[in-house]
């Protein structure tokens, strides 16, 4: 297997990783990470975000897409296993930690249903929001489309997520008014918003390196060919 194929396959792990343990966690737990309230899962969900950049870049529009859609069914193949495991019955004379599985599972639910109707809308539009920069700059500032199509779909993302679970009363007993909604929508947003600005370094890094070992430039017919340094500024 080509080392390009390798790394497809490597990011597209982060990625479904990252997908899937932060709808797990969801809102389960709440923490605080530099004075802001948010939840557990909001931790592993920007990963989601870069891998799709670094995909997009370097394999092109279509192959991202195509993972985007690969995310969304394996989230539901996770719930319907996690739901197969609910409802078996337990086994006799060996105990477990059923209550906190079926905690965990009840709670889950609402979260994974949630997370797959704003994370489908979201990482579209970071999809297609990065391959419109990337048009509109003919492949330059990369920082300006990684930038842009992060920050706007995670904010999508941060106010869908959110407010469909205070909709159907899946955040906990401290938030049961809009007043106590929107704090909440403003610490997770915030903290995938400085997320956004810590892994473009990491985007650059990941860009410089891997774009010319793959040896593929996905857009390679829409302009000429750039060095790392063109395409950065």
């Amino acid at each position: 297997m080509e080392f390009k194929e390798k790394l497809f396959l490597f990011l597209s792990g982060i990625f479904l990783t990252s997908l899937v343990l932060g709808n797990v966690i969801g809102t389960t737990k709440f923490v605080n990470v530099f004075g802001l309230t948010v939840p557990a899962g909001v931790l592993a969900y920007p990963f989601t975000f870069l891998a799709t950049d670094l995909i997009c870049e370097l394999y092109g529009k279509k192959r991202a897409q195509t993972l985007v859609w690969i995310g969304f069914f394996m989230n539901f193949f996770m719930l319907g296993l996690m739901t197969l495991g609910h409802y078996l019955q337990d086994a006799q004379g060996i105990s477990g930690a059923t209550s906190t599985f079926d905690s965990v599972y009840t709670f889950m639910v609402g979260n994974v249903i949630a997370s797959m109707i704003a994370y489908l809308i979201a990482q579209s539009i970071d999809v297609r929001m990065f391959h419109f920069w990337k048009r509109l700059t003919k492949g330059k500032h990369l920082w300006l489309r990684n930038n842009l199509s992060t920050t706007v779909s995670q904010l999508v993302d941060t106010t869908a997520i959110l407010s469909i679970l205070f909709l159907a009363d899946n955040l906990g007993e401290n938030v049961k008014t809009v007043k106590d909604l929107i704090p909440l929508i403003f610490a997770s947003y915030l903290f995938k918003f400085f997320f956004a600005l810590f892994d473009t370094p990491l985007f650059y890094l990941g860009v410089w390196k891997l774009k010319p070992i793959i040896h593929e430039d996905p857009d390679e017919n829409q302009w000429e060919k750039r060095s790392f340094m063109e395409e950065a500024l």
